[in-house]
């Protein structure tokens, strides 16, 4: 496991292992969210495998497949209502933990500059230059 923190409060890292929940949990995190669709994993760490070891551990899990290339409205939405309902730090993963970078700085359009969005995932080299116009027309409504 690799926590890239994007924020005090939001990190990334790339798929996570049912023997990964334990330090999650004792490293602060209250909410995880999977990014992952089910179909790229195999069956013992899909989804709902995990939901009952992470809310077992005391963390919120919340479930928001980003597709490759099918990133959708819905995906920010539902990854900014889970920052937000959040009670404390917030764990998110994807495969490479790119996707959940992407969506993250979406999500905050608007609510940070996007220089910083953007550096935050890039300084893992992660790919949110090419959303930059994005997230602009998104800060502006």
């Amino acid at each position: 496991m690799d926590i890239r923190p994007l924020t005090d409060s939001y990190s990334v890292t790339p798929q996570i292992l049912p023997e990964d929940v334990p330090a999650i949990a004792a490293a602060g995190f209250t909410t995880v969210i999977c990014n992952r669709p089910d179909s790229e994993v195999p069956a013992e760490i899909r989804a709902e495998a995990m939901r009952p070891i992470i809310e077992g551990a005391g963390m919120a899990f919340v479930v928001n497949p980003v597709v490759p290339g099918a990133l959708s409205q819905e995906n920010v939405d539902c990854q900014r209502e889970a920052i937000d309902s959040a009670r404390g730090k917030v764990l998110a993963y994807c495969a490479s933990g790119n996707r959940s970078s992407i969506v993250w700085a979406l999500a905050n359009a608007g609510r940070r500059p996007t220089d910083e969005l953007v550096a935050a995932g890039a300084q893992y080299g992660y790919q949110t230059e090419q959303f930059r116009g994005l997230i602009d027309r998104l800060a502006q409504g």
